[in-house]
């Protein structure tokens, strides 16, 4: 059998898809709502293993990466878990202090791909720190599926509060200038939009198709936003005109992006709704406004 491209598959299969990684409907619905489109020699099971993300394949970093000086922090998070763990890590050719940057994961815990994505912002000249939210149950448990389960569990108010505390540790870290700033995708994103609410000496934020703060919250934002969107990305667009009029009546300073053509999770390089070209794009548009805003 010819392996599947993803432009061979009905935009309803990632549809589908992105209901069941954010838990819209559980794996048996899931499985069976794919066997409609198992025709032709195609299998339920070909698809769901081509949809799922592929880390061992597409891992881009590793801890001992000569390039990058890379290890797992202890920070405290009083109020949130109490004790939280995360990957922190630089450039290995930069003396002196840099600005900082808080990498907030999907609704999966410090997966590969976010691991990846903080190991990339070093590699820009800064120092990044990804917190694993899953501290408390031991870390990012080796799949997707088990990670979301256990994120879940936790509250999402806490989980908010695990990041600021990160946001702090960061800025008082002693290779930090002290500017910080943070970039999130999907539930990451709502975190990211959420800081910018709560820390009013943030200084760039940068969500990725992801929930954002209520219209009533808009005025305690100081730190400017750069904001990415995926054209195809319905659940998430839908909240976009009340941010964006509220942001506007607010005087806010942010910046918008839609990317025609792409699903939720463009950026995300391990799994079939990658899109290299937007998030390429996405992407350098993101390091140029981390290096205005914070060097």
């Amino acid at each position: 059998m010819e392996p599947i491209k993803k432009e061979d598959l009905n935009q309803e299969i990632f549809d589908i898809y992105d209901e069941y990684v954010h838990s819209k409907i559980d794996r048996r619905v899931f499985v069976n709502r794919l066997s409609a489109y198992a025709v032709g020699g195609l299998t339920v099971s070909a698809i769901m293993g081509f949809l799922l993300p592929n880390y061992a394949k597409t891992k881009r970093f590793h801890l001992d990466d000569p390039r990058l000086i890379s290890e797992y922090v202890a920070y405290d998070s009083p109020k949130g878990a109490g004790k939280m763990r995360g990957l922190l890590t630089r450039p290995a050719d930069k003396t002196g202090k840099l600005p900082g940057i808080i990498v907030v994961h999907e609704n999966r815990g410090l997966n590969p791909y976010i691991e990846d994505t903080a190991h990339q912002a070093a590699m820009e000249g800064f120092v990044a720190f990804a917190p694993d939210a899953l501290t408390p149950f031991g870390g990012y448990p080796g799949t997707d599926d088990e990670g979301r389960t256990l994120q879940a569990k936790r509250d999402r108010e806490d989980m908010l509060e695990d990041f600021i505390a990160a946001y702090e540790m960061l800025k008082g870290h002693e290779t930090c200038t002290g500017k910080v700033g943070v970039v999130g995708f999907c539930f990451g994103a709502w975190i990211t939009n959420m800081m910018a609410v709560r820390i009013p000496d943030l200084l760039a934020a940068v969500p990725f198709y992801g929930g954002q703060a209520p219209a009533e919250e808009v005025p305690a934002i100081k730190a400017p936003l750069q904001l990415h969107f995926a054209e195809l990305d319905t659940r998430v667009n839908e909240g976009w005109p009340a941010y964006e009029a509220a942001l506007k009546a607010n005087n806010k300073e942010f910046e918008v992006y839609f990317y025609p053509q792409v699903n939720h999770g463009f950026h995300n390089h391990s799994t079939p709704r990658y899109d290299e070209a937007a998030a390429e794009l996405a992407w350098g548009r993101a390091v140029a406004f981390f290096n205005k805003k914070l060097k």
